[in-house]
């Protein structure tokens, strides 16, 4: 995800550089605010959220019924067991009638075989249709972080995302496996316990189940506070995730500058706010546990002293007694399961919550229908405006009112101090961001009406930073037009000077690794343009090109690039004379505006701010006297 972030001639908006451009922001990193604005929330209901899982279960209900119905059974024999207890009590061992007492024992037997299979049956039935159940929710969230605009990834953490992702999805998939069939199972348990308990002696059911009211209580206060700390352990899991990806990807530059110590503190502190907040969770939890624990243990003792008393005068026999305490006994695990289930329920809410913040962003609208553009117009930029979504209200527009137009089959230059806005201004084009007011059309058609498919068939791009993926040379070019022959395939790698492609072990069909990081960054730049040009784009879009190129690989990529550029119509980032000189005009980027428009020659002797960007120098013009 580091690559979505804006480039470095534009950096996100937020702070102030010493340029005066939007800059980062100071303090806690995006991760860390927009995640603390999140867990200090509003309250959500946790039965709420976890009903926004439905239309994914829906798929599984079947199982689902199946699941909780063989667990259901299961729990129910075990309240038989107290019952035949209790007649063995009163009946065989009363009556020192041992031939009685075999037909008893065995159905004891065949309860708890008729259980463990039953319990087996819930685990199985439940295991496939899950798994394919989570791997919908992942796929329905990867495609919506790839249709997402780049200003959501601006905003947004990588490790965010890899966690909702990951450790969010399988938290999902265990509550409908696990917490969410024994809270059904569980509640049906007590309330069929409860109503047998009734009937062996309402007296002791009544002393039994005084805990009840006060544990209602502390588990609705426990719920509240849990949820919260739930949901910042989940947010600060995903900073710390951002912290490890962007330590590993970017592992040269802490060993090259010494920095890992600094990482490293930065890894402790985030692993320390996790730590505090895991042990709070861990602390609520343990309370609610002592609680839910020693109230029915106290009621059960209560019980079993009521029931010594009624069995020693006769009001009741030693059988039901026996009987009472065993299905009292047995509900012991619904209720000391209570925390634990409670507590994962609002582990799986938050999760739900997180997964759903996702889907739940707006895309950005696609209403083009338009397949063809009309008459030869070239690019046209007409009153063009933009400014970050997130930029401080009262800051200036980064384009403002730009006017521009690029002949067809021209290609122009695009020059202007760092921060100026030129690499913002291209990723307008095929549409990475959307223009705050103005149009821009190719060939005499709004972009805002082809769809974006189709406009990007159309725009070719070629970035700065060349952002290669873990897949072959071959796979990595061919993202620029998945249907190019091998023959456009091998031009491309020739247009680009990608020569060394031919000395990796297994030619185009070699493995890249992540980020590209075995190439070079001349290598991966090349691939890049590679990748730009091997559709015969109509149009094309380069972002200093050639900046990571040796003098002599800059000279033959500029040597082919001029073919390419002939017959396409292009729009080309320059920050060096010899890039300047691919093109037929440049226009001057100027505090958000253009500032002129000329040839080469044109600009050095009427434009003293393009002599100074050429130069690198001020232009010295006597006052009243003409430029040179």
């Amino acid at each position: 995800m580091a690559e979505n972030r804006r480039d470095t001639d534009n950096p996100p908006a937020g702070g102030t550089d010493r340029a005066g451009e939007p800059g980062e922001p100071d303090g806690p990193d995006v991760t860390t605010a927009t995640t603390g604005a999140a867990a200090s929330g509003p309250q959500r209901s946790t039965v709420r959220s976890l009903l926004r899982l439905w239309p994914y279960a829906r798929a599984v209900r079947g199982r689902l019924a199946v699941s909780v119905t063989a667990a259901t059974l299961g729990m129910l024999s075990t309240l038989a067991v107290p019952v035949l207890l209790g007649r063995i009590v009163d009946g065989p061992l009363a009556t020192h009638d041992l031939t009685a007492l075999w037909p008893p024992v065995g159905l004891l037997l065949f309860l708890g075989l008729f259980e463990s299979g039953l319990f087996y049956t819930r685990r199985v039935v439940l295991a496939r249709p899950l798994a394919g159940l989570e791997t919908a929710m992942r796929g329905d969230l990867f495609a919506k972080l790839q249709r997402l605009p780049v200003s959501f990834h601006d905003r947004w953490g990588s490790g965010q995302l890899l966690s909702r992702a990951t450790a969010d999805m399988y938290t999902m998939r265990l509550f409908l496996a696990f917490p969410l069939v024994f809270l059904v199972v569980n509640s049906v348990m007590f309330l069929a316990g409860t109503v047998v308990m009734f009937t062996q002696d309402w007296r002791l059911a009544l002393i039994a189940l005084l805990p009840a009211v006060p544990l209602f209580l502390i588990t609705r206060t426990f719920e509240s506070g849990y949820s919260g700390a739930s949901r910042l352990a989940q947010d600060q899991n995903g900073d710390l995730a951002t912290v490890v990806e962007e330590s590993v990807l970017g592992i040269r530059i802490l060993k090259a500058f010494g920095r890992h110590r600094s990482m490293a503190e930065r890894f402790r502190a985030r692993s320390q706010e996790l730590r505090r907040t895991e042990l709070h969770k861990a602390h609520l939890l343990a309370g609610l546990w002592a609680v839910i624990i020693g109230l029915p243990e106290i009621a059960l003792g209560g019980a079993l002293a009521a029931g010594a008393y009624l069995v020693a005068h006769d009001e009741l026999s030693a059988g039901t007694l026996v009987a009472f305490l065993s299905t009292a006994l047995a509900l012991r695990w619904p209720v000391e399961s209570l925390g634990w289930l409670l507590a994962y329920a609002n582990e799986a809410a938050t999760a739900t919550d997180r997964f759903f913040e996702v889907l739940d962003e707006p895309d950005t609208p696609d209403r083009g229908t338009a397949t063809g553009l009309a008459a030869p117009d070239g690019i046209r930029f007409t009153g063009v405006r933009f400014r970050y979504p997130d930029a401080p209200a009262d800051s200036p527009d980064l384009l403002d009112g730009i006017d521009l137009h690029v002949r067809s089959g021209e290609t122009m230059a695009l020059v202007g101090a760092t921060g100026s806005g030129k690499t913002t201004l291209t990723a307008l084009l095929p549409r990475l961001y959307e223009t705050t007011a103005g149009t821009i059309t190719l060939d005499g058609r709004d972009i805002r009406e082809l769809p974006r498919e189709r406009l990007r068939e159309l725009v070719a791009v070629a970035f700065e930073e060349p952002t290669l993926f873990s897949a072959t040379v071959r796979e990595n070019v061919l993202m620029g037009a998945p249907g190019a022959s091998g023959e456009q395939l091998r031009t491309a790698l020739a247009t680009a000077q990608a020569g060394f492609v031919e000395k990796l072990p297994e030619g185009a069909d070699t493995e890249v690794g992540e980020q590209g990081l075995s190439l070079s960054g001349g290598q991966r730049q090349r691939l890049a343009l590679a990748r730009a040009v091997v559709g015969d784009p109509a149009f094309l879009v380069l972002d200093d090109p050639l900046s990571a190129l040796d003098v002599h690989t800059e000279a033959l990529v500029e040597r082919a690039l001029r073919e390419v550029l002939g017959s396409a119509t292009a729009l080309v980032v320059a920050h060096r004379p010899s890039t300047v000189l691919l093109a037929d005009r440049v226009a001057v980027l100027a505090d958000g505006r253009i500032e002129a428009v000329g040839t080469h020659q044109e600009l050095l002797r009427d434009c003293a701010h393009y002599r100074e960007l050429m130069s690198g120098e001020a232009a010295r013009v006597p006052e009243g006297s003409a430029a040179p």
